[in-house]
């Protein structure tokens, strides 16, 4: 417990609180239509677009985007001047992504006193000329600690990192390194330790056990694993070509077209890279587990879909845009039912299934495990809490992608996970996009407390919205395969197609979304998105708007019940840690007589202590009415909320506004937008 005057909280940073994201800026582009502090009713009848060239982002070569990094990097000094970043803080960058244009979508990490800030991470776009147009960020906190000097000896650190991973049944752990730094992800910056422990994990995966402990307290504040699992089909994908490279007379599984990726035979080994497949014959395996090869065969083909589709798709040259390929290994363990990806080793490992009998080597597990070493190389979603759902759904999502693209009819593409394993004993899938909660653990909907569950299962509202996007709600039957997908509040959804809404899912990440990006981040970055590749009039706009409503995120493209004429504001307003009150403004014109007496008032804040807000709408009569008051018991993160509010003393038209204090400390926030819908 707490009061407004607390200076302290023994149990403010939990595993939960992970997933916070602070937006400073992300709805700058798709606000053109709308003028800053006045929106207008949305078209009752929004038209499909085709994608904006000036705004979809340009198939760089490999040399290309290295010379934009270049240039970028010499620029960093001038860019965190400009950002008022402190003496202290230093800009990394991590990547550029360059539109139609000229508009350039920069990503930097950061570091404070030389130290690496987790959490730091931000997106700076500039126009061609130059100016710029709009900055996302991890966080918005003020970095800056009272010192440098831990108070903790770093094997206390260590003890208390490797205890951890022990309590999750990790086989003899050990930390393989720590380090200082500042950790930033999670309220107020202060110095810490990163443990990393290695050794295994309860069900023989590689542990990477990142633990980020407190220099000052030795307060555990935060954990992830670092090396990414995932389930797919299990199913060979029959006779394929596979591109091999030949060296007097022996072919090795070496592709020498996608960035020299090479396959390796681990033979039930669980370290190293094993053995490099080679022999005499260009033709691999026999279809069977009688032969080492199939497994390669299928990894090595699926690995060149993945980054066939990328590049197709969205001109991506390999996992890290910078044509070099990783590399994958089979038959890793002894009946290991997984894959992983490893950042460490910029690789995909695949398990022989139950019994060495079914290797995970098929065309959905690759994209999965590539899409994790995207994820990392752009917005490096944090792998815990809300943040890890969306992790864990960008594979899966993408998964579905590069299967749909693949066109295999061996293994048709579908928006089911892990379908031919049958872990389940009963032939059913692993996972269900169109219903996620039909594996019985998955989430269809977002709630306040998902961050909480395994990011396996807190991706379900993901999956499900990028479902509902692409396909739309109710019955129907894709590639044979039969769906029937609800939605939160009962109300149908109308899908844009698969292709557009992985366009929109693909430049969320790589130009929107940060490490801390939660649920109601992910939707402001998919307007975003939306806006800029299509028009934030256009019926893909309204969609995804519409989408995520059918998830419990956010309101619909016409308002809480999906009906009525909306008003809407997507200026983001930054919120003081317990400072004075903010505002926002909706002007609303061209209305007769009063307000209604159930004017629904939709609100999208991001905050990492959402019991320290107190809202009010206020009316043009200068009248507030509150909708949330001060609670120091609620420790949830964000308000995502409709209100009903009796207005009907107040003029429909004038200037109304949502005014926000912040009023105990530690937390900042972001007002991403509101919406007024008069039914």
């Amino acid at each position: 417990m707490r009061s407004n005057s607390s200076r302290g909280r023994t149990s403010h940073t939990s595993h939960r609180r992970t997933a916070t994201v602070a937006l400073a800026g992300v709805a700058a582009l798709i606000a053109a239509a709308v003028q800053s502090g006045a929106a207008s009713a949305a078209p009752a009848k929004p038209q499909a677009g085709k994608v904006n060239p000036a705004h979809a982002a340009v198939k760089l070569t490999p040399s290309q985007r290295a010379e934009l990094v270049r240039h970028a990097d010499t620029g960093r000094a001038a860019a965190a001047r400009a950002l008022g970043l402190g003496a202290q803080e230093k800009l990394v960058v991590k990547d550029v992504v360059k539109d139609g244009d000229g508009t350039l979508h920069t990503r930097y990490e950061r570091t404070y006193a030389g130290l690496p800030v987790l959490g730091g991470d931000l997106v700076v776009t500039t126009a061609k000329s130059g100016k710029t147009m709009d900055v996302v960020r991890a966080t918005n906190a003020t970095l800056k600690v009272t010192g440098l000097t831990p108070a903790v000896p770093e094997a206390a650190a260590k003890r208390q990192a490797v205890q951890r991973a022990k309590a999750l049944g990790a086989a003899k752990p050990a930390a393989d390194s720590v380090r200082k730094v500042i950790w930033a992800a999670t309220g107020k910056p202060v110095l810490a330790y990163e443990t990393v422990v290695g050794g295994l994990q309860d069900d023989g995966t590689p542990n990477q056990l990142h633990v980020i402990t407190d220099a000052a307290t030795g307060k555990k504040l935060f954990e992830y694993q670092g090396v990414r699992t995932g389930i797919g089909n299990t199913q060979y994908s029959g006779q394929v070509s596979l591109t091999t490279t030949q060296s007097g007379s022996t072919y090795t599984l070496t592709d020498g077209a996608r960035g020299g990726h090479k396959t390796y035979n681990l033979n039930h080994g669980t370290s190293g890279t094993g053995t490099l497949f080679s022999q005499s014959s260009d033709t691999w395996g026999n279809g069977t587990n009688s032969n080492a090869a199939t497994a390669g065969a299928d990894a090595h083909y699926g690995a060149a879909l993945t980054w066939d589709y990328y590049k197709s798709t969205f001109g991506r040259s390999g996992i890290k845009n910078n044509g070099v390929g990783a590399y994958s290994r089979v038959h890793y363990g002894n009946s290991y039912v997984n894959a992983f990806w490893d950042d460490s080793c910029f690789c995909m490992t695949y398990g022989d299934g139950s019994g060495n009998a079914k290797p995970l080597t098929s065309i959905d597990v690759a994209g999965h495990e590539m899409s994790h070493g995207v994820t990392s190389a752009t917005a490096n979603l944090n792998y815990s809490g809300e943040s890890g759902g969306l992790n864990e759904a960008t594979s899966d999502i993408m998964a579905a992608g590069v299967e749909f693209y693949a066109n295999n009819t061996t293994d048709p593409g579908d928006y089911l996970v892990g379908e031919k394993i049958d872990i389940n004993g009963n032939g059913t899938p692993l996972r269900y996009m169109d219903k996620p909660s039909k594996d019985g653990a998955s989430k269809d909907n977002w709630y306040s407390g998902i961050g909480g569950v395994d990011v396996h299962y807190s991706s379900g509202p993901a999956n499900h919205f990028f479902y509902l996007l692409s396909e739309g709600s109710g019955a129907k039957v894709v590639n044979g395969v039969s769906y029937n997908s609800p939605t939160a509040d009962g109300l149908p959804v109308t899908g844009i197609g698969r292709d557009k809404a992985l366009q929109i899912w693909y430049r969320a990440l790589t130009t929107k979304w940060t490490s801390t990006t939660n649920y109601a981040g992910a939707r402001t970055g998919t307007l975003a998105a939306a806006g800029e590749l299509y028009g934030t009039s256009s019926a893909e706009y309204k969609a995804v708007q519409d989408a995520w409503a059918g998830v419990a995120v956010g309101s619909r493209s016409g308002g809480g019940g999906g009906g009525g004429t909306s008003y809407e504001s997507t200026t983001p307003v930054s919120v003081p840690d317990n400072g004075p009150a903010v505002t926002s403004s909706i002007t609303v014109s061209g209305r007769t007589g009063n307000a209604p007496s159930n004017l629904q008032v939709s609100v999208d804040i991001t905050h990492t202590w959402r019991g320290d807000l107190v809202i009010d709408l206020v009316g043009p009569s200068g009248t507030a009415y509150r909708l949330k008051n001060f609670s120091s018991s609620d420790s949830a993160d964000n308000v995502n909320e409709t209100y009903t509010v009796n207005a009907s003393a107040e003029s429909a038209n004038g200037t109304w506004k949502l005014r926000v204090q912040d009023q105990a400390t530690y937390d900042t926030g972001t007002i991403n937008g509101w919406k007024l819908t008069f039914p």
